[in-house]
């Protein structure tokens, strides 16, 4: 399988600005690709920069195996983009904005439209100024989808819809999946990456502190451990987060299990629950951890 997106050393700086660092990832065609971190960590930032929107400081960035910032023009008609926040022109129509975006990739995609803005319950004669923020986060969608596009870059795509709209945008996002097309979402809302996403890169002030599948990322590392019976954590390495209250600890174990059963075999335990903590749990560990790269 392909790479669609590669990028080697990628740097960008707004004047003395961190925006990220040394940035080294491969994005494989047909796969969800998902940037996780708090706003500031560079997620938009690495996508602007992959679109050419802001220029690179350092390193290189391809797409489609075309280098970008030198053959942007054929390779953004291949990619829909939907940014966090959607800006318009207020005094247009949605039916017009929708046909300027048509027209910028050179593609009929008036049935395409028509199916997109019947799903989401766009009303293409209302003026953008007219519109509610969810009203206008559809409009972005059907815009960055209509052309169908072999790359679609996803940044805080749910922002303003409601749920029954974020349930409706998803299963947009997996017929494509399925239909063999290479997505790239971002979200500081952990579960969307961890029920969409196949692989994922978790950013901290700009560098890249993991990246691997989504599975992995939430089991490979540690384990979410609770014991009743018990109100402190046993004395032993590889244990994170301790949450303990009277006659129950809970805690993140890094570490040999051997070790642990050790550790509490002869404590008044009343009961063990052993899992794999959720993606939330694993972000913060990692954060935790103070961004070392993985």
């Amino acid at each position: 399988m392909q790479d669609i997106v590669r990028t080697t050393n990628l740097t960008k700086y707004y004047g003395k600005s961190r925006g990220i660092i040394d940035l080294n990832l491969n994005i494989r065609e047909g796969e969800i690709f998902g940037f996780i971190g708090p706003n500031g960590a560079g997620k938009s930032t690495t996508e602007r920069v992959l679109l050419g929107l802001v220029k690179l400081t350092s390193g290189h960035a391809e797409i489609f195996g075309r280098p970008v910032g030198k053959d942007n023009k054929s390779i953004l008609k291949e990619v829909g983009y939907l940014p966090s926040e959607a800006v318009f022109y207020s005094g247009m129509r949605v039916s017009e904005v929708l046909c300027l975006s048509e027209k910028l990739y050179g593609k009929n995609c008036a049935d395409e439209r028509e199916k997109l803005c019947r799903r989401f319950d766009l009303d293409t004669r209302r003026k953008i100024g007219e519109l509610s923020l969810g009203n206008r986060k559809k409009v972005a969608i059907v815009s960055a989808f209509q052309h169908d596009p072999q790359l679609l870059v996803l940044d805080e795509p749910t922002s303003g819809l409601d749920p029954l709209m974020q349930k409706e945008f998803f299963a947009l996002v997996e017929e494509r999946h399925h239909a063999g097309k290479t997505i790239i979402l971002s979200s500081h809302v952990l579960p969307e990456i961890q029920q969409h996403c196949t692989r994922a890169a978790i950013l901290r002030e700009g560098r890249l502190i993991a990246c691997d599948s989504v599975e992995r990322l939430a089991g490979k590392q540690c384990r979410k451990v609770e014991i009743r019976g018990i109100s402190k954590a046993p004395s032993i390495s590889g244990i994170r987060e301790t949450n303990g209250e009277e006659g129950r600890v809970s805690f993140l174990f890094e570490g040999d299990m051997k070790e642990l059963i050790l550790a509490i075999k002869d404590l008044p335990v009343e009961d063990l629950l052993i899992t794999e903590p959720d993606l939330e749990e694993i972000f913060l560990h990692y954060y935790e951890k103070g961004g070392e790269q993985k």
